[in-house]
């Protein structure tokens, strides 16, 4: 092995270490609860609410799902909201339209795992906020099935994903680069960016983010889950 590659899979073994209780079946449970909370709220919500009222709907719903406490806040966007990146505050008492788009992205941890599930919905009948709820899942797949077909590094997965949404008409922020998971907290195995991994990433312990933006209207889609080799049907309610 050469010096470059030696480098390249010891950062990778570091980045990707997890902690003695790590259970690869219990992380994909995880996945599956969270999707499963995230698409039942997610049907709940109807025009004329307030983003506020979603977020205490979400907290209500984890609580009740036993997975109330999280590695990362609850985030409920609405219209103009969805632009913001995460962590940003947003803009408060916006309202749901009747013809509007919104997103969900939580962040619990279940049984010691954390989860993290992100996905764009829209309700009444604008066509280009369906196509971007559409077009940010097919983003998302297309970029997980390279990087499963061609064994692209992290920094690759994002350069294809940006010329991806480009290509549906979409512009790609790459604020938001996606990142590890592991048993609770991954933070102190490695908080990097899956953007700055420059080895492949390895099956399960990633979370590809992809958040495209309209190019003239104040909106975006947000997707993002677990990079798997041999994807498991979305949870439903």
């Amino acid at each position: 092995m050469e010096i470059g590659q030696a480098s390249s899979e010891d950062t990778r073994s570091e980045q990707e270490r997890n902690g003695a209780r790590f259970e690869r079946a219990l992380m994909l449970e995880t996945r599956e609860r969270v999707r499963g909370v995230m698409h039942q709220v997610a049907a709940r919500i109807a025009p004329g609410m307030v983003e506020e009222e979603a977020v205490a709907l979400m907290r209500r719903s984890l609580k009740e799902a036993d997975m109330l406490r999280g590695w990362h806040g609850i985030h409920v966007r609405f219209g103009r909201n969805t632009l913001k990146n995460f962590g940003e505050p947003s803009e408060p008492g916006v309202v749901l339209g009747e013809d509007d788009i919104f997103f969900i992205d939580i962040g619990p941890v279940w049984r010691g795992h954390e989860g993290d599930a992100g996905d764009t919905f829209v309700v009444g009948n604008d066509p280009q906020m369906h196509r971007a709820a559409q077009d940010v899942r097919a983003v998302f797949e297309a970029t997980q099935a390279r990087w499963h077909e061609d064994a692209l590094s992290g920094a690759e997965l994002y350069r294809f994903a940006e010329a991806e949404a480009a290509r549906r008409g979409w512009q790609l922020n790459l604020d938001m680069p996606g990142h590890r998971l592991s048993d609770f907290p991954h933070a102190l195995k490695h908080d990097g960016a899956l953007l700055e991994a420059d080895y492949v990433p390895s099956d399960g312990l990633w979370v590809l983010e992809i958040q495209i933006r309209h190019p003239d209207r104040p909106f975006s889609a947000f997707y993002e889950d677990l990079l798997l080799s041999t994807p498991t049907a979305r949870s439903i309610p």
